[in-house]
């Protein structure tokens, strides 16, 4: 029962996930983090198989790396989403990997910006996304109280509204998440949001 959804306010992007790794009615850990830096102005959540996801998303970190090291210059969030549903896509013919992305980045020159990709390289710039069965309830508390002038505060207290519902709605509910930032001053964690300990 993974969830990971994020949000573009005013100057930031905000990222939140689950922090549950499950298999089948089994929870082997309550601490997995979902949501993965880049670099220093682009975050990763990821949803999906254990193995395929962090598998993906540690090749993507490793060529976004590559790609700096040798051109100098950090790839932009667009190129990045690009490079993932270019990657995808190429996959989906062999051996496709089960895995969702919300791709939250910063640009001086553009500001804030969110990306949706899925396990099929549909790529869509949005203003907010989710994926998994908390989606359901974190998109329908989104359609309701966002607006794309948003606080930090504000973000995070609508984060915490659909942390929230998720926890009160699904039968299996993920219990703890991460909240993740990206904005003019880097990506950085923010906060956790527990009811069990590791």
């Amino acid at each position: 029962m993974e969830c990971v959804f994020g949000m573009v306010g005013k100057g930031f992007a905000l990222v939140v996930a689950d922090t549950s790794a499950v298999n089948s009615i089994l929870v082997h850990k309550s601490n997995e983090d979902k949501i993965m830096v880049l670099d220093q102005h682009k975050l990763m959540g990821a949803s999906g198989e254990a193995g395929d996801r962090a598998q993906f998303t540690e090749y993507i970190q490793k060529n976004v790396s590559l790609y700096q090291f040798r051109n100098g210059i950090p790839l932009t969030t667009s190129a990045a989403a690009n490079f993932m549903r270019n990657e995808l896509a190429t996959a989906l013919r062999k051996n496709p990997y089960q895995v969702n992305i919300v791709l939250a980045g910063y640009e001086k020159e553009t500001g804030p910006s969110l990306y949706f990709i899925d396990y099929i390289a549909t790529l869509h710039k949005v203003d907010k996304a989710a994926f998994g069965y908390g989606s359901y309830f974190a998109l329908s508390m989104m359609d309701r109280h966002y607006h794309p002038d948003m606080t930090v505060d504000e973000a995070i207290k609508l984060a915490d509204q659909c942390i929230e519902e998720i926890r009160s709605r699904l039968v299996v509910a993920p219990q703890n998440f991460i909240i993740k930032i990206v904005d003019q001053d880097g990506a950085r964690e923010h906060s956790w949001r527990r009811t069990t300990k590791e």
